[in-house]
């Protein structure tokens, strides 16, 4: 019975085309499956009960306090400003470009940045892969009278495809992980610049106050050598005892044997100074300053009348432990869709020919899925899962911690701020009574109402006293970056540039095509929250 030729390519066609819309409607369900399947616990940030109703002990809970929060509320952003003193301003501003921490904490971004991409690259065809062969084949007979050569060349190439589909949101629950992971790595760098503000500031006061130090040990000196040579000429004239002469002498080469320990502090910290400002140690102009030329800066700790708990949570450190959180509470997910099973599509479309006589080209196309399952894990992945989980509650716990060591660094330096503050009035008196003691004690001596000894004692009380209100001033002063830096102030968002130098990254980009990450701006969410891979608006504290 012949064959109507028609009728038979029309049933082939469209057999072809019921395959390709049964494999189209397969695949979109599996991708509707997909989008709606997520296993493992979505984020929770861990909640801070006892921090909404906290405040320092050394500012109470009064009413009228409470009453002017607004009015009273610490601007942190550039706190080192209220010091008004130019030069720490411009060491600080230095330090912010020049920094090496800093720039590894910058250059941290941009690697955290790269991975997110590779976490990201999942929820596409994984298993991507060309090959092909060409053989020439020659074929040589020599039977008959005349040897024969017969030579042809053999060709094929194809194309491998293979896609896990995301059916439980394994892949998803990896990128949101790898996501919370790079915004951690953004509050990382914004603590490493509460700490080098703090660091910075701490170095160059104490700079300041040992400088003072030396300037008080010069003056006693001078003081206590004039007495030595008084004592010395009255123990030539026979008038004084030799007592008196070694005691003078001894108490005037004490005070000097004291210089040199305290120019070794001051090069030492000179040195850090120049460390954090990414410089080779040495001079520093900005510091050429003289301890007699330096006006101490003067805060009132009215300034501080009101501490918000809540800026607590705000801490850099404190996101970071936040975000870390997030990346841990989506491993859990990642974990739990291992006991699922895995379902992928898989293609292969492939090429062959041979340019031998009489021979044809032909093409194949191969599409099918592929379904794996780890049936017998012999509870690896439940325990893989309860391993997740454990480090999340560990995560979970270290952020109320850290809170707690947060809200007592809080607590101490707003206290010592207060407590030093009140020292500060009683010191200023125990200075001028001490000072006056030193007069009468040299006016006795001189009219033999009292012998030298009374005259040693008061230089010594004088020389503590001078330094005991110095040290005051540099407590106090330490007390108020203390408070700035355990509130997290000191940090903004920094843009791609001040992140890493044009130099570095004219460098990198040199070494390694970094495309648009490098240049593409960066932002944090605005609410801290879990962003399942999209970057929000930026904000500044």
């Amino acid at each position: 019975m012949p064959i109507d030729v028609k009728i038979f390519e029309k049933r082939f066609v469209s057999d072809i085309v019921k395959n390709i819309l049964c494999y189209l409607l397969i695949l979109f369900g599996l991708l509707t499956l997909v989008s709606c399947t997520i296993v493992g616990p979505d984020y929770q940030e861990p909640g801070v009960d006892w921090l909404q109703k906290w405040q320092p002990t050394a500012y109470g809970h009064s009413d009228e306090q409470k009453s002017h929060e607004q009015k009273n509320q610490i601007n942190t952003q550039s706190w080192w400003q209220s010091f008004k003193d130019p030069v720490l301003n411009k060491l600080i501003t230095q330090a912010r470009q020049e920094n090496h921490s800093l720039r590894i904490a910058g250059l941290r971004i941009f690697e955290s940045r790269a991975l997110l991409g590779i976490a990201r690259s999942s929820i596409y065809p994984q298993l991507q892969q060309v090959n092909g062969s060409v053989s020439y084949v020659n074929n040589q007979s020599h039977g008959g009278n005349a040897p024969k050569s017969q030579s042809f060349t053999n060709y094929q190439t194809g194309f491998d495809l293979g896609w896990e589909l995301d059916f439980w949101g394994r892949f998803q629950r990896s990128i949101e992980s790898a996501d919370a992971a790079f915004f951690a790595s953004l509050t990382n760098q914004q603590d490493v610049q509460v700490l080098l503000a703090a660091q910075l500031a701490d170095a160059y006061f104490y700079y300041r106050t040992t400088q003072a130090r030396i300037l008080i040990a010069d003056k006693n000196a001078g003081i206590q050598k004039r007495s030595f040579e008084i004592t010395t000429n009255l123990y030539k004239s026979g008038e004084g005892s030799e007592l008196d002469l070694q005691q003078a002498k001894t108490q005037y080469l004490a005070t000097l044997s004291t210089i040199p320990e305290l120019e070794i502090t001051l090069i030492q910290t000179r040195n850090a100074i120049a460390i954090l400002l990414g410089k080779a140690p040495g001079v520093l102009p900005e510091l050429d300053i003289t301890a007699s030329e330096y006006h101490w800066p003067d805060i009132s700790p009215e300034h501080f009348q009101y501490i918000p708990a809540n800026m607590l949570t705000r801490r850099p450190d404190i996101r970071t432990a936040a975000w870390q959180v997030a990346a841990q509470s989506a491993q859990i997910g990642v974990a739990e869709a291992e006991y699922y099973p895995a379902i992928s599509l898989f293609g292969t479309i492939g090429w062959s020919g041979s340019d031998l006589s009489g021979s044809s080209d032909t093409s194949s196309f191969i599409i099918g899925p592929s379904f794996t399952w780890n049936i017998l894990d012999y509870d690896r992945i439940e325990n893989n899962v309860r391993i997740q989980d454990a480090r999340l509650q560990q995560l979970i716990e270290q952020y109320q911690n850290l809170v707690l060591q947060a809200a007592k660094e809080v607590d101490d330096a707003a206290y010592s701020l207060l407590k030093t503050n009140e020292q500060k009035l009683i010191v200023v008196q125990s200075v001028n009574a001490s000072q006056r003691a030193l007069e009468l004690a040299n006016i006795r001596y001189r009219e033999g109402y009292s012998d030298f000894q009374r005259v040693l004692d008061a230089q010594r009380a004088m020389f503590t006293q001078a330094e005991s209100q110095l040290l005051n001033q540099a407590t106090y002063i330490a007390a108020v970056i203390s408070l700035y830096k355990s509130m997290g102030g000191g940090w903004t968002e920094m843009s791609n540039d001040q992140l890493i130098s044009a130099r570095v990254k004219e460098t990198m980009q040199e070494r390694t095509d970094w495309g648009d990450l490098l240049t593409v701006p960066i932002f944090l969410p605005a609410n801290n929250a879990s962003t399942n891979g999209s970057e929000a608006v930026q904000h500044e504290q």
